[in-house]
């Protein structure tokens, strides 16, 4: 009598890797009508382990991990439900459960982007208004009015004091043109003068006094701060030598970085705002100044240049700052919330909610990142909405079965052509095992996956080893069978005939333990084992005890294709199709 009931799923999807580490749980509780008609439609369709979905069998088991097998009943599928048209993946959830986790949803909208590119960077001199100090000559510091790096100077004042018998004779040179009267002599002794960074000042006055210096003052070409102070008094200096520096704060350059995905975003004078950790709430604005011509190769960031004006000298260089970057408002798009989207490095998904309680994850492709929301460049509509919350369990779920795409009949084959290699026939259940090479029409890559094998294909033509081009089909459940098939090659398993004593014989499984003798072609010692036998061999022919001989598939799956027994006895043939 059939039972018509409601119940509740809990799927929970837990993860171990190696020993310490830790169980991730995802609970997703969804409800659906099961309904459980006769006893032949409360057969399981196959077993499956319960931590690899891809692990199945035709029969109770263990997996790979040691754990039980759970068998898999045919159920009513969201997706059967008159009107969806949704495909395979999506989930329907009661409306307490929606309450219970939280689920928000946010629309799809269709506006400007406003471009805001935060990134960081360190406050530097403005390098158009550094100035650094080299001697002309060689010679001794013999006084130095600037005694450390970071003090003020004004324009004019004092830096050093430097003997140089260079500076010396060009004196000596200037007062003998000047005795001798020759204006050529006179003007190029002067240049030579002006040239060694001699004061027009003191050119002057010693034109008018005619008496030869030996220590001569060098002064500031500009007011600023002392950077990069070298020198001390006594040191010997060459023009080689950087002896120090003097820069400007009135405006300084922030050096930042944007990722290459923004960079086609920055532009020389968009507008800049700056915070610094060191005066919380303040806010300084400034301008795109320059944008580097190439990429830094390891961090894959584009170096950009911007400059602020320093009223207070409160930027000081090598402060750490928060860079925000204006960039000009792009053309309306596709946005939905940050949060919405999730990024696992390979693929971009949502959840959509489609209504009614149901939902289903689908990829898209993103563009434009900002600090709120992200472009869509495929797979959402104006209008649609999108999961903000807790989609990462309904994600989960919907991954089981769903194909990631926005499906209409026209825009994804319903069925396509793919080689493998057959691993294993499970005829019984009308199920095959094959490792095939990637679909592109459907994104697959090269896999092994059991297929159900549709009823106008013929099972008892596919064997273990077999290579063959093979037709896949999607099914109304959200599954995929093999609706057609051409064999390339056979399968090229091989044989052994070996003689052994029957242990038992398991009729319910159709196997036969057997004792078995040596193979010495193949170096492999006497071992007892099951061996599975086909569907058309009368297993009362054999009982425990008896002696045969018998010849089998050596494979993982050992298969009695031959067996007699040992005294004469008519030799029955079997071929067997199912799997171990």
């Amino acid at each position: 009598m059939p039972i018509n009931k409601r119940t509740i799923v809990a799927v929970i999807v837990g993860i171990a890797i190696g020993a310490g580490t830790l169980s991730i749980l995802q609970n997703l509780i969804i409800e659906n009508e099961v309904s459980t008609a006769g006893s032949e439609e409360n057969s399981p369709l196959y077993w499956v382990a319960p931590m690899d979905a891809n692990y199945r069998r035709d029969k109770p088991g263990k997996s790979p991990m040691g754990m039980d097998l759970t068998p898999v009943y045919k159920e009513k599928s969201s997706s059967d439900e008159p009107g969806n048209d949704w495909g395979p993946g999506a989930v329907k959830i009661s409306p307490h459960v929606v309450n219970n986790f939280g689920v928000r949803t946010s629309p799809v909208e269709l506006k400007g982007t406003h471009n805001e590119i935060s990134t960081v960077g360190y406050v530097q001199y403005d390098e158009d208004k550094l100035i650094h100090i080299h001697p002309r000559v060689d010679g001794w510091i013999e006084k130095l009015y600037v005694k450390a790096a970071g003090n003020p100077v004004k324009k004019g004042q004092p830096l050093y004091t430097l003997y140089s018998p260079q500076l010396v004779n060009a004196q000596e040179e200037f007062l003998i043109a000047l005795k001798r009267n020759n204006d050529s002599l006179i003007t190029a002794a002067k240049d030579r003068l002006e040239a060694l960074q001699l004061s027009p000042q003191f050119i002057k006055e010693l034109e008018n006094t005619r008496k030869v210096q030996q220590n001569i003052s060098f002064y500031s070409p500009q007011a600023g701060v002392v950077d990069g102070l070298k020198i001390r008094e006594g040191f010997y200096v060459k023009p080689g030598n950087t002896l120090m520096s003097i820069a400007q704060l009135d405006q300084v350059w922030v050096e930042a970085e944007v990722f290459e995905r923004d960079a086609a975003l920055i532009k020389e004078g968009l507008s800049v705002s700056m915070t610094l950790d060191y005066l919380p709430g303040e806010n300084w604005t400034g301008v795109v100044d320059y944008v580097y011509p190439t990429l830094d190769s390891k961090t894959r960031t584009l170096r950009v240049r911007l400059k602020f004006d320093n009223t207070g000298y409160q930027l000081k260089p090598n402060m750490f700052a928060q860079v925000s970057i204006y960039a000009k408002q792009t053309q309306s798009a596709l946005l939905v919330p940050k949060e919405a989207v999730i990024r696992t490095g390979k693929q971009d998904r949502v959840v959509l909610a489609l209504g009614e309680g149901q939902f289903k994850s689908i990829a898209v492709t993103i563009g434009r990142v900002d600090r709120d929301s992200i472009e869509i460049l495929a797979g959402l509509n104006k209008g649609d909405s999108v999961v903000t919350s807790a989609q990462f369990l309904i994600d989960s779920e919907s991954s089981k079965s769903s194909d990631f795409k926005r499906m209409t009949h026209d825009e994804v084959a319903n069925s396509v052509w793919m080689q493998g290699d057959v691993n294993s026939v499970m005829a019984g259940h009308r199920m095959v095992n094959i490792t095939h090479g990637p679909a592109e029409a459907w994104d697959w890559p090269e896999m092994t996956m059991d297929f159900t094998i549709a009823e106008n294909v013929n099972v008892d033509s596919l064997k273990q080893g077999q290579s063959l081009d093979f037709e896949v089909s999607k099914t109304s459940d959200g599954g995929y069978e093999v609706t057609d098939i051409h064999i390339i090659s056979e399968s090229k398993v091989s044989t052994v005939t070996v003689t052994g004593i029957i242990n038992s014989v398991n009729i319910k499984n159709r196997t036969l333990n057997i004792s078995r003798d040596p193979i010495e072609k193949r170096n492999r010692p006497a071992a007892t084992m099951d061996f599975i036998v086909a569907d058309n061999i009368n297993m009362a022919d054999f009982n425990s005890g008896d002696k045969v001989n018998f010849t089998f598939e050596a494979s993982d799956n050992p298969n009695i294709t031959e067996i007699s027994h040992d005294k004469g006895d008519q030799q029955n043939n079997i071929v067997d199709h199912s799997n171990h």
